[in-house]
């Protein structure tokens, strides 16, 4: 293609972001023209990318829409592409976005126009982020989304925004340091940080393990793993509803795909040996966090806690190396992300009307909210990975690439169902059924017509690739049997080249 639809797809919330800059505002109306032009940009970008689903070819493992343009008098490339991995995560991105926007339309009334500018500013650098074929460039958008949200949290926060907002910034730019000083690394050993380049050269094994350290550092905070993870929680609980929406949507996200993108796909030989500390991580990560879920009073951080042992579950599945656990990993993040922006969003709507998030507050919500009870019993089964929803999906296929590769671990991890089981259902038990403890929840009111507009659209994915999840399969199906073939070819090089010695 002659057009440069990654560009447009990437650039388009900015050139949005932009416009509404220029929008004149007045503090005593609603402002609703820098509302409906932020909406309508997200979702001419979200139409983008669905054409450039429909014009992807499943059938090759090559980079696709490829713009190459040098950058910084020919040092390093600004060069975007996409294969079968990265154009389900633009489409996640580009999907939540308008969803998150038009959630917020109404609850946020301080700073309008700067929250809808921060939001379509994030869409651009995490669209990049997954857009990126040079690692400077993807190093720049990936570590670009923290101003945004950085602010997002900080503004528009709760009463420990402040706290919350620096702790998340100098947890994510820490561990990123050392990812940059990998980068020039790279760039001094081969003259190059062009991802397509990369691949086809060979780093060599002696400085292999050093630079997948150096880019565990990053993704393994940014995912967040155990022990790293202490972050999260209190970012989500003070983050306003988009904030976590996104957050754990798309943010978290970004740190998985590095991990197939640049961790298995430049650094195989350190990818096999780092494996156990992968596993035993996760492990942890899976039983901890689900057991520290049980015990929070706070919805949000409950589901702040269910993400991280979920994200335990994708790396295990990445690392497996095989086609199920590679295949269950990436269906996993797009299932978590259309979840747990539900679930988010869900807390969101009770918290707007009672203004809490202590599960302790509630109770009995069946008989005042019933079409929230409904929809939000879909989100909760699905976060525990029944069969039928998106979350079983990515679950059951991670399972059996573990299986193959080490029944102790897959036995371990299997555990962490069941305690996904218990403290899902055991929010919903106290948050939705019961008596009526509170007189004063007695006042609310069901979804509206935008929230049940925002929730169902979510439920239908979620509830569509539970039973029919061939279309995610076939998208990745091709690229990744392409790594796991390349990642093979390239041990047996190293193999060989000490057998010759």
């Amino acid at each position: 293609m002659n057009f440069p639809i990654l560009s447009v797809v990437t650039f388009l919330p900015l050139f949005g972001s932009f416009f509404i800059f220029l929008i004149k505002t007045h503090p005593n109306n609603e402002n609703r023209s820098i509302k409906y032009v932020a909406l309508f940009t997200s979702f001419v970008n979200f139409l983008f990318t669905l054409y450039l689903w429909f014009s992807f070819d499943l059938s090759t493992s090559e980079f696709q829409f490829i713009e190459n343009k040098q950058w910084m008098k020919g040092y390093f490339n600004f060069q975007f592409g996409i294969d079968g991995i990265s154009i389900l995560f633009i489409l996640l991105t580009a999907f939540i976005t308008p969803l998150c926007i038009l959630s917020v339309i109404k609850s946020v009334k301080v700073r309008v126009k700067e929250f809808l500018i921060a939001i379509l500013i994030m869409e651009t650098l995490m669209i990049g982020v997954f857009c990126s074929l040079d690692l400077v460039v993807f190093y720049l958008f990936f570590e670009g989304g923290l101003i945004p949200m950085f602010l997002i949290i900080g503004i528009w926060g709760g009463p420990r925004r402040v706290y919350s907002a620096f702790k998340f910034f100098l947890f994510t730019l820490l561990g990123s340091v050392f990812m940059l000083i990998a980068i020039i690394s790279i760039y001094w050993m081969t003259g190059t940080t062009d991802v397509i380049q990369l691949y086809q050269l060979t780093i060599p094994e002696k400085y292999q393990y050093i630079l997948w350290l150096a880019f565990f550092s990053s993704f393994a905070v940014k995912l967040p793993m155990w022990p790293v993870h202490t972050w999260l929680p209190d970012a989500h609980v003070e983050a306003p509803t988009a904030g976590s929406v996104i957050l754990a949507a798309i943010l978290l996200k970004m740190a998985g795909y590095g991990f197939i993108r640049f961790s298995i796909g430049l650094f195989p030989l350190a990818s096999d040996y780092f494996t156990p500390l992968i596993y035993f991580l996760s492990v942890v990560a899976i039983i901890y966090t689900s057991l520290v879920a049980l015990m929070q009073d706070d919805m949000k951080k409950l589901i702040a806690y269910s993400s991280v042992a979920h994200m335990g579950f994708v790396t295990i599945g990445i690392f497996t190396l095989t086609k199920q656990g590679l295949e269950g990993s990436i269906i996993q993040m797009i299932s978590h992300g259309l979840v747990s922006a539900a679930l988010f969003l869900c807390v969101g709507v009770v918290y707007d009307r009672f203004h809490s998030r202590l599960i302790s507050s509630y109770g009995g919500l069946v008989n005042i909210m019933p079409k929230y009870a409904f929809i939000f019993m879909i989100f909760t089964l699905a976060a525990l990975g029944l069969p039928g929803t998106s979350g079983f999906v990515g679950e059951i296929l991670i399972l059996i690439g573990i299986f193959q590769k080490n029944i102790f671990v897959a036995f371990l991890a299997t555990t962490g169902v069941i305690l996904a089981a218990a403290y899902m259902l055991w929010l919903y038990k106290r948050v939705i059924f019961g008596k009526i403890k509170n007189v004063e929840l007695k006042k609310l009111f069901d979804l509206n017509k935008i929230e049940s507009f925002v929730l169902l659209s979510l439920a239908v994915f979620v509830l569509f690739f539970g039973f029919y999840p061939e279309p995610l399969l076939k998208t990745i199906n091709v690229s990744i049997t392409n790594l796991i073939n390349n990642h093979e070819t390239n041990i047996a090089y190293f193999l060989q080249g000490e057998i010759n010695q």
